[in-house]
């Protein structure tokens, strides 16, 4: 498999019920941290299904001010998760006043977001900064580091030994991205979610997590956090993040792949991970 082609590629694994057949690194091994950048917020739908299981959150109706305890838009949860909340917040455009790159430099990410105008109009709409407000709702909820939550509730259960959180200028463990795991940890929570959740995240929640709740463009839908579309003509749902990194899972043929790239800084990346995926990934397994 001639990776170079695919421009910064950094792992490539696949496995097929269960079985791994392809896992090749370009940079670092099985043990080397991987960037997943936006990839994190699709765990971050994990463990909010996991406090709903436990209690901890009344369910995907419940909304930001009462999880915050302070002045919010009245935003739920179901519209941070499917991207189609009433924020004015597009990271897919410069001119947009929620755009993500505002609130990077900014001491107080929560703040950001509360402060945001609200549009009327409510269809899809990539938004970082809501699924931050997502993330520290739920911190705030557990009443403990969602790092640990994570840890304790989903990572150890999988084997996941090593994992490092971002955090934000005030502490709070960041849902934007930049979660670092291996590749094969990657792998495994795709394989969680291949096998219905395996008992740690509610089945029921898996079920909903990955059917079409809002539609993206003529090929893609979207879950809670998580993309659906179409590879080689077989249904596949997917974490992705910048530069192309990815899990995807495949129901039908029980695969799930991941690539781990930097090609941070290309505006091709994501159409190379799709040709890396459908070029030989597929043709592998």
């Amino acid at each position: 498999m001639n990776l170079a082609v695919y421009g910064q590629i950094t792992s490539v694994l696949l496995s097929q019920r269960g079985e791994l057949v392809v896992e090749e690194y370009v940079e670092g091994g099985p043990d080397t941290l991987r960037n997943t950048r936006s990839c994190t917020k699709t765990v971050a739908g994990m463990l909010l299904g996991i406090a709903i299981e436990r209690g901890v959150v009344s369910g995907v109706d419940a909304r930001l001010p009462e999880l915050l305890g302070e002045p919010a838009p009245p935003v739920a949860l179901r519209e941070l998760l499917t991207m189609t909340s009433c924020l004015d917040c597009n990271d897919w455009d410069e001119r947009s006043p929620g755009n993500e790159e505002l609130m990077y430099p900014q001491d107080d990410w929560l703040g950001f977001a509360l402060r945001l105008p609200l549009r009327e109009s409510t269809g899809f709409s990539y938004c970082t900064a809501g699924v931050v407000a997502l993330g520290i709702a739920l911190e705030r909820c557990l009443g403990e580091p969602l790092s640990e939550f994570a840890r304790r509730e989903l990572f150890e259960p999988l084997g996941i030994e090593h994992a490092d959180w971002v955090v934000t200028a005030k502490g709070q463990t960041s849902t934007a991205g930049g979660l670092e795991l291996t590749s094969r940890s990657l792998l495994r929570l795709g394989e969680l979610y291949l096998h219905g959740g395996e008992g740690l995240v509610p089945p029921e929640w898996v079920a909903e997590s990955i059917r079409p709740h809002s539609r993206v463009d003529a090929e893609i839908e979207y879950g809670y956090l998580w993309w659906l579309r179409e590879y080689a003509g077989e249904r596949c749902f997917f974490m992705t993040g910048m530069g192309g990194n990815r899990v995807h899972v495949f129901p039908d043929s029980e695969r799930v792949a991941v690539i781990t790239t930097t090609n941070f800084g290309r505006r091709d990346a994501h159409a190379l991970s799709d040709r890396l995926l459908t070029t030989e990934l597929l043709r592998a397994g």
